[in-house]
């Protein structure tokens, strides 16, 4: 009776029988109300990938609650087979897969270039293992049984990097097209004018006038929209634009 009411308080305090028992075979350690404090984003994917069926849909029960989506996949190579959606996301992965492990797909993702954020997950996890895992890019790194909390923040953390690095694409993106837009005297203008030169270096660098380096570098501007020389650096800076010496 009193191992019941210790186990009742326990559980009062919000630990729940999956935390007090340390059962392997647990996914998370349950709280009440686990609260995700990023505003959801409709369109972006979690994805799962875990060689056992009940971990899957545990954890994907969880997450839809939270109102994103969420596509399942029993082994790294389903998953590397499957087109993803262009969208925020990020990827919830089981260390110890059969065969093709969590680490041989992290490392298969960093070779094809797919910088999706990566949440591991184990219930055998050790520091070597760990260590590996966040020096390839890992978010966070979960030993089974975790809280829904603490894989809820790590999906929060994962989205929001995910968002970050599409925004900053797209940015570059516009910027290199607006570059392209560009005459290939006004590029050479503006390349040297974010190397530090002044008007009358430029004009004496490119043998023209003056006025007309005024010219090119006023048009150079607006095609950039860039709204002061600082932000016009910061473009070149973000091109790789780098003067040629002579």
């Amino acid at each position: 009776m009193g191992n019941l009411r210790h186990f009742g308080r326990l559980r009062l305090m919000g630990v729940d029988r999956c935390t007090w028992q340390f059962d392997p075979k647990c996914v998370m350690a349950r709280r009440s109300a686990p609260q995700f404090h990023a505003p959801p984003q409709a369109d972006a994917v979690v994805y799962i990938v875990d060689d056992d069926a009940t971990v899957r849909e545990t954890l994907s029960s969880l997450i839809r609650s939270t109102g994103f989506g969420v596509a399942l996949f029993a082994s790294g190579r389903e998953f590397l087979q499957s087109a993803l959606k262009d969208v925020p996301s990020c990827l919830i992965l089981d260390v110890r897969l059969p065969g093709f492990g969590g680490l041989d797909l992290q490392a298969e993702l960093e070779r094809s270039n797919n910088p999706i954020p990566i949440i591991f997950i184990t219930g055998f996890g050790d520091i070597p293992m760990s260590v590996q895992a966040m020096k390839g890019g890992a978010v966070d790194f979960l030993t089974k049984p975790f809280r829904d909390q603490d894989l809820l923040d790590a999906i929060s953390s994962a989205l929001d990097r995910d968002q970050r690095r599409r925004q900053q694409e797209a940015h570059l993106a516009d910027v290199r097209l607006r570059f392209d837009s560009l005459t290939e005297r006004e590029r050479q203008v503006m390349i040297l004018a974010t190397d530090g030169l002044m008007n009358k270096q430029i004009a004496a660098e490119m043998d023209l006038s003056e006025v007309t380096v005024k010219f090119h570098r006023g048009n150079l501007v607006k095609k950039m929209g860039a709204r002061s020389l600082p932000d016009l650096v910061r473009m070149a800076e973000a091109l790789g634009l780098r003067r040629t010496k002579q």
